[in-house]
């Protein structure tokens, strides 16, 4: 009798606001990514995605802290990286510089947001038993920064999208395929955030902040796709034989 009235006092449990707000704020500005793009706003359009990377970020720290980690979170988290990560970004890179390549360009956009999805259908499906020391292919939000670098750089740089469209095409799809790829990426997680610093780290952090204030498009892209190449660089040094399935699935299976 005591489990039927957990299992009804689960179900009734209400979604915890805080994290889902700020998932939701994360939607938002992807879905307004979207929208700028349209109107030719290409430079709000990529900060947005940004600002969509920080409440991704957020949403999850603060589920943990405050410990309203919920399935409900988790699948609607997914969903909103999907549209902030996966469609955000390459609707923009259409509407900067692909649409006027025709079957290319829009071809090149759908290569991203299928990797996209897929990328994100794999983490969900492996997230119990994958290094959490890494990630599997390059984690969307990274890809997405890269696309969105691309995209602000040149909307800041006032570069003629024409003349730069299959180089979009180019950075669009490989971006796409490695978040698909098995490639390893350092996930970061097993850095102490809580630990105690010298004061010299601290001083290194805001030296981070002045530099990025002082060309945030040129220093974004360069620093995400620096990381987009890592992983191909990682996984070559962690191997003592580059193998296929290093490289993609070659199996019917996708577990680690």
């Amino acid at each position: 009798m005591s489990e039927n009235n957990e299992t009804i006092k689960s179900r009734n449990k209400g979604i915890y606001l805080l994290p889902n707000l700020l998932t939701t704020a994360g939607l938002f500005s992807g879905f307004y990514a979207v929208i700028a793009s349209m109107n030719n706003q290409f430079e709000s359009a990529a900060v947005a995605i940004f600002v969509a990377m920080i409440f991704d970020a957020l949403d999850g720290r603060v589920a943990r802290m405050t410990h309203t980690q919920s399935a409900f979170g988790a699948e609607y988290d997914s969903m909103a990286d999907m549209v902030s990560f996966g469609i955000a970004p390459a609707l923009v890179a259409y509407n900067w510089a692909l649409a006027d390549l025709g079957k290319i360009g829009w071809l090149a956009a759908f290569i991203f947001t299928a990797g996209a999805a897929l990328r994100l259908a794999r983490f969900n499906t492996t997230i119990d038993t994958a290094d959490k020391r890494y990630f599997k292919g390059l984690a969307s939000p990274a890809a997405a920064a890269v696309v969105a670098g691309m995209v602000w750089l040149g909307a800041d740089h006032e570069l003629n999208p024409d003349s730069f469209g299959f180089v979009a095409v180019l950075i669009t799809v490989l971006t796409g395929l490695l978040m698909v790829s098995n490639f390893r990426y350092s996930s970061f997680k097993e850095v102490d955030w809580k630990a105690s610093v010298p004061f010299i780290a601290i001083l290194l952090v805001v030296l981070v902040f002045v530099v990025v204030a002082t060309e945030p498009a040129l220093v974004l892209f360069s620093l995400f796709s620096l990381y987009a190449l890592s992983g191909p660089v990682i996984t070559y040094r962690s191997v003592k034989e580059l193998k296929t399935k290093d490289i993609v699935d070659s199996d019917k299976s996708t577990d680690d």
